[in-house]
């Protein structure tokens, strides 16, 4: 072998990268003077990209494959050096891998309350947290945009931006969705769509996408969770008279039933309670001097629907009742027009809801011809 072919093959490449990081995203490969022999080979994996820089400048993008650097694989690069023959030489540039897969499991969540308008509840603060998938879609952009020089850009560099973006752009997803705060749980894939959507033409500047946006859970102010509570509570009691004899019944019932608990007592103080209820009752009802319970408080307002409208192919609400009243007589709202509120099961003709049916019965006639 002679000094010249040992020479040659001591400048022979072999350029590849293998990842044995999570939150690698880019990158480069270091040669000492960036010096690549003319004629080297370049592997790129799937699920990776190698961007070429020479000189400053953007040269090459390279897709998975094995290739050999030289002037017919390299248009671009031969362009930017007029390397009109035959080129052996070693030749300076930089070779940067790019992570191509999704990143998962990436977590996002609001610092601090949002506020938004609901229908029901007025002006309302809200907590909302989930993941979300990142991967890069656009390999020069995001080097020219993101990375620059950087010899190893990891996921943590990027992951604190996208996180402020997501969480800025939640509140006014929110407010353009229109789902009352009681329907979100029900409603978070959507929401997640939605937000994605919003953010998607954003972070496209940057040569990256959200392939999926979750959004795990969409929390209350523990003193209006308390209230909720309050009120479900309310609901299911019901008659105040009746769940104070029903409670008695079951005391009673429990009582009697204990074996540990002194059966004779047991059995005496369900034999008590049992003729204090009778009594009570009497053959005709509650007797009115052995009747102390307080009148049940009034029951909470019934809720009042919000509706949209679908015309055209296109949405628009939410509208209260008094408001289609007001459309029906102007004539914007017909029967055979289609309506939806939260509960309700898919888009109906506004004369086939019950509810709203009876606007078109008390809505006035035409006016007479002059």
């Amino acid at each position: 072998m002679g000094i010249l072919d040992f020479l040659t093959g001591e400048f022979i490449d072999v350029i590849h990268w293998t990842d044995d990081t999570s939150d690698t995203l880019v990158w480069r490969f270091e040669r000492e003077d960036h010096e690549i022999k003319y004629g080297a080979k370049l592997t790129v994996r799937e699920g990776q990209a190698a961007v070429l820089v020479h000189e400053g400048q953007l040269a090459d993008v390279f897709s998975p494959g094995l290739y050999m650097l030289e002037t017919n694989n390299m248009p671009i690069l031969t362009t930017l050096n007029h390397w009109d023959h035959g080129f052996e030489s070693p030749f300076k540039s930089e070779i940067y891998f790019i992570n191509t897969t999704r990143f998962q499991n990436l977590k996002w969540g609001t610092k601090n309350p949002i506020i938004c308008r609901d229908p029901e509840f007025g002006p309302i603060r809200l907590r909302a947290y989930g993941t979300y998938e990142v991967k890069v879609s656009n390999p020069a952009l995001f080097l020219t945009e993101i990375v620059g020089t950087d010899g190893e850009f990891t996921m943590d560099e990027i992951s604190y931006a996208i996180r402020n973006i997501i969480v800025s752009r939640f509140s006014a997803a929110i407010s353009a969705s229109g789902i009352p705060v009681l329907d979100m749980a029900a409603n978070t894939p959507d929401l997640g769509k939605l937000l994605a959507a919003r953010i998607a033409p954003e972070i496209a500047e940057f040569g990256i996408e959200l392939p999926n946006l979750y959004i795990e859970n969409i929390s209350l102010p523990e003193a209006v969770e308390a209230a909720l509570d309050k009120r479900t509570s309310m609901g299911m009691a019901g008659d105040l008279g009746r769940f104070t004899q029903y409670s008695a019944a079951e005391a009673m019932t429990q009582a009697a039933s204990n074996p540990n608990g002194g059966g004779g007592m047991g059995a005496g103080l369900g034999m008590g309670m049992g003729m204090m209820v009778a009594q009570n009752m009497g053959p005709w009802g509650a007797r009115p001097e052995a009747t102390h319970v307080p009148p049940p408080p009034p029951a909470p307002p019934a809720v009042e629907h919000v509706w949209h409208i679908a015309e055209g192919g296109k949405t628009s609400g939410p509208f209260s009742k008094a408001d289609l009243g007001r459309m029906v007589t102007e004539g914007t709202l017909k029967r055979d027009t289609y309506v939806w509120t939260p509960g309700q099961d898919g888009w109906k003709k506004a004369n086939d809801v019950v509810e709203l049916a009876q606007l078109f019965t008390i809505a006035p006639p035409p006016p007479p011809k002059g």
